[in-house]
């Protein structure tokens, strides 16, 4: 059964390395490909990346408030939920992360995780979309 808001008036096939949106910030990368309202985004943080450090400042929120369905292809991410939970999570798992959290990569292998639900605001530039406070 389709998801609201995407439809299915015809079929589409997209590429995450031919993006429809590409946004960059200090050691990482969302690539976005669009099917209506629906968003999916390959993230790439290099090692030393931190969502405290790095994208904190762009999403000007205490912690991580977009909620996250994710699929992790490579390397560790570390996830400090607000809490107290924390975990580490590597290829092959699937993660379902709320708002709430910080999260860092661990070791010297970027991590790469593609995201079905958090990536429509994430790491957007507030002053482009000042009306929109939900977490990029």
């Amino acid at each position: 059964m389709p998801r609201v808001g995407v439809q299915m008036s015809k079929m589409e096939v997209k590429r995450l390395d031919k993006p429809d949106e590409m946004r960059k910030f200090e050691k990482g990368k969302i690539q976005l490909v669009k099917f209506g309202d629906a968003v999916v985004g390959r993230a790439t943080f290099e090692p030393g990346w931190k969502w405290s450090k790095h994208v904190k400042p762009i999403a000007k929120t205490k912690s991580c408030e977009a909620p996250h369905f994710q699929y992790h292809v490579s390397g560790v991410l570390h996830v400090a939920m607000d809490d107290g939970t924390e975990r580490d999570v590597g290829p092959g798992e699937i993660s379902l992360l709320p708002s709430g959290h910080d999260a860092w990569v661990v070791g010297d292998e970027p991590v790469v995780v593609v995201d079905f639900q958090g990536m429509i605001d994430y790491a957007k530039d507030s002053n482009k979309s000042k009306n929109d406070t939900r977490n990029r």
